[in-house]
């Protein structure tokens, strides 16, 4: 037994009776055939003290119901036998049923001990309905020629696996007020079992993000990483309230309605449906896939006469053959989805969030605590009552989201934001603190961009916009979000970028020094040229300014017949480094407009420097030097820049040199020329 920690005892005086070792339900689910939340339940019931001895009495009651009451593979003819013995027989298993239309009944599947015609009353099925869809775990008691049916079996009474008690919220957020958000954060982790300090930062926001579906209603999420990294553990083994449908058919009946006999399938019977291994997951209908595409946008959908609404999010786990990088070089990141829906923008815009699987490691035995954490039918209760609750209202006026952003961008972003919310701060009184509305809207907003940009490599324009950006309160500053197996912030990468994007290098303020940017330009309707940035430095307008006479006067030579005055033409820049004087940049951004119009990428890796006036004359630079190094030392494999600096390089280092390519350009049109892609 590992040593109790500060946290320990602060969870057993805050909680008490709703705690447990977490590592006595692994062994005894080790040893049995049932989730984890199961032997938690019995656990809870016996063990949840700090006290050796009463725990030792607890287990010594664990282990004997369990013994008694999991049926073993090969022991179901001795459990019959003990039916027919006793009357009845009590047993732990997951029950299902099904309506017997010849007799008018219903019976249910009984699987440990091989039944599948065990009668069952209709008051038991209506007051337990998911028995009808996927089935839970339950106490059984089964009984042996029941009078009352012609059966020889049929079960009297059940307990489903679960929690009772409804003011859960209350307990939690007395004891959630007396700890702080990194003892909550390492709490909740301990709570699914996992020991938080064997996980780095990264690992962590991973499994907060997969916990988000079991606090939001209609949350539609996807993971897929390598195999080993316990993606199904959480929606299998921590809550009776989520199902796992592994491969094969989901059919339309059992996911939505039985038209035949108006049962409610899997989202109207569980807060999350999950699919795991989604590559081999296909409908048994051509409109299966359609009907859950509607679904998952409006909560509804329409089987015969009636529509109707349900609550259960979708998740969709599933395995890379290769890795990320590869991944990407080859296609996209919905490559492992099945065929009818990979390459589906439509599917992919109501995602809500697209969790880096890759970034958790693979399970290990050292990973799993041996410390406390809240009975899982305590945990997955609470989860189920914070789905009724909602935090936005709490926050509207403190984020405010960039323009890149459409509808059904924000509608995913606040649902993860909300989720995140919740699960940190499940009182409804705390107040949050802007490190945490800071780290939840980050994270919403890149698992929501890591699927348009996903959907831009596919090819659609209209997705074509992902600079996701937020400010906190009206005065802040606007900061960009990027997916980092996407992005690397700082550096200047190899491959070209999309059309309308140019890396950009520029001098700062005063004694600043050179800066390197990023430039934006998205094409829409309309007939105008707009920087999005707010409050940006005068030396940047001053550019833009001067880039769109350009872009305007001396269109027929840089862009042929195109009429640049039929588009909207939305710039935005970014400062990869400190600088943020963004002067000089005339002939950059000139570039990156002409790249939008024409729809053609500029060469990878080259970086642009220089500025002009308002009539396309190229205006000196005068810290030549000092821009190549710069170029050079972030990953830049050419610059292009002014003819007249050439004499300026002539004392350029031989290593410089043969590290990076001078291109030289003497006006606007010789500048693109040179740098436009194949």
């Amino acid at each position: 037994m590992t040593e109790l920690d500060a946290l320990d005892q602060m969870a057993a005086d805050v909680f008490p009776g709703y705690v447990v070792r977490k590592d006595l339900a692994k062994k005894f689910k080790d040893n049995y055939p049932v989730p984890t939340y199961v032997a938690e339940f019995l656990i809870g019931k016996y063990c949840a003290t700090t006290d050796e001895d009463e725990i030792k009495d607890g287990l010594e009651i664990v282990q004997r119901q369990l013994g008694e009451r999991i049926v073993r593979a090969g022991e179901q003819e001795f459990y019959k036998a003990q039916a027919k013995v006793h009357g009845t027989v009590k047993i732990i298993d997951l029950i299902t049923a099904r309506l017997d239309a010849r007799s008018d009944s219903f019976l249910a599947t009984v699987p440990s001990l091989l039944l599948n015609d065990v009668h069952i009353s209709s008051d038991l099925v209506y007051e337990h309905e998911r028995m009808l869809t996927g089935g839970f775990y339950a106490e059984i008691d089964l009984a042996y020629a029941d009078p009352e049916s012609n059966r020889p079996f049929s079960i009297t009474r059940l307990r489903p696996i679960q929690l009772s008690k409804r003011n859960v919220l209350d307990d939690v957020a007395r004891g959630r007020e007396k700890m702080s958000i990194q003892e909550w954060k390492d709490f909740l982790i301990r709570s699914i079992g996992i020991e938080p300090s064997s996980l780095s930062p990264r690992a962590q926001d991973v499994l907060f993000l997969r916990m988000v579906p079991f606090v939001e209603k209609g949350y539609n999420m996807i993971e897929l990483g390598p195999r080993g990294t316990g993606k199904s553990y959480l929606y299998q083994q921590i809550s009776p309230y989520s199902h796992l449908v592994s491969g094969g058919k989901a059919t339309v009946a059992k996911m939505f309605v039985n038209n035949a006999t108006g049962q409610r399938g899997l989202v109207c019977q569980y807060d999350v449906v999950c699919f795991d291994e989604v590559s081999g997951i296909n409908f048994d209908q051509k409109d299966g896939i359609n009907i859950m595409k509607g679904y998952m946008e409006s909560g509804e959908f329409s089987r015969g006469k009636e529509s109707i609404r349900a609550e259960g999010g979708i998740v969709m786990l599933g395995n890379f053959e290769i890795d990320v990088e590869h991944q990407q070089r080859v296609g996209h990141l919905f490559g492992p989805l099945p065929r009818e829906i990979r390459d589906d923008t439509a599917f992919m815009d109501r995602i809500h969030s697209y969790v880096p699987g890759w970034d958790f490691p693979k399970i290990h035995p050292n990973m799993m605590t041996e410390h406390y954490g809240l009975v899982s039918d305590f945990l997955s209760e609470c989860w189920r009552q914070l789905r009724s609750e909602d935090k936005l209202h709490l926050i509207n006026d403190r984020v405010f989201f960039g323009d890149a952003l459409s509808g059904r961008d924000r509608r995913a972003v606040n649902k993860t934001v909300n989720g995140l919310l919740k699960l940190v701060y499940p009182s409804s009184d705390m107040e949050i603190s802007d490190d945490v509305l800071e780290w939840a809207v980050r994270l919403a907003l890149e698992c929501r961009r890591r699927v348009k940009e996903q959907q831009k490599r596919i090819g659609s324009a209209e997705f074509r916009n992902t600079m996701f950006s937020y400010k906190l309160g009206m005065d802040g500053i606007e900061q960009y979000v990027a997916t980092p197996e996407l992005h690397n912030e700082n550096e200047i990468g190899q491959d070209p970028l999309p059309p309308g994007q140019v890396w950009a290098i520029g001098p700062g303020e005063e004694n600043e020094g050179s800066g390197i940017y990023k430039i934006e330009v998205t094409v829409t309707p309309g007939s105008s040229v707009r920087l999005i940035n707010v409050k940006a430095p005068a030396g940047l307008r001053e550019g833009l300014r001067a880039a769109e006479q350009v872009f305007y006067t001396q269109a027929r030579s840089l862009i042929g017949d195109r009429d640049p005055r039929e588009s909207e033409f939305s710039v935005q820049v970014r400062a990869l480094t400190a600088v943020k004087g963004a002067s000089s940049l005339g002939m950059p951004l000139l570039l990156a407009l002409c790249s939008a119009a024409l729809g053609r990428s500029l060469k990878g890796g080259v970086v642009i420097g220089g500025g002009m006036s308002v009539g396309g004359t190229v205006e000196p630079v005068y810290n030549a030097l000092d821009m190549v190094e710069l170029a050079a030392e972030k990953g830049a494999t050419a610059i292009l820049l002014p003819v007249s600096c050439r004499r300026q390089l002539n004392d350029m280092s031989d290593d410089l040199a043969s590290r990076l390519m001078i291109i030289y350009y003497k006006d606007p049109r010789d500048a693109l020329f040179k740098v436009l892609g194949e």
